[in-house]
């Protein structure tokens, strides 16, 4: 992956002007950029993945 969890994490401070609450709330904010067409399936994929990993869960996981 070439983005750091540092850049997520500017992009969402940037677009909330607040960090994120949790690494959930950063994996809901990306999902959100990928719905609204923002970015596209082979980044959110990439982004998916990379925070999974950090122990993300999805909000749409909670079943």
């Amino acid at each position: 992956m070439s983005m750091s969890i540092f850049e997520l994490i500017t992009i969402f401070e940037t677009d909330r002007n607040q960090p994120p609450d949790s690494i959930n709330a950063l994996l809901d904010f990306y999902q959100q950029k990928y719905i609204h067409s923002e970015i596209d399936i082979n980044e959110y994929r990439k982004i998916y993945y990379y925070l999974h990993r950090q122990g993300a869960i999805s909000a749409h996981e909670y079943a």
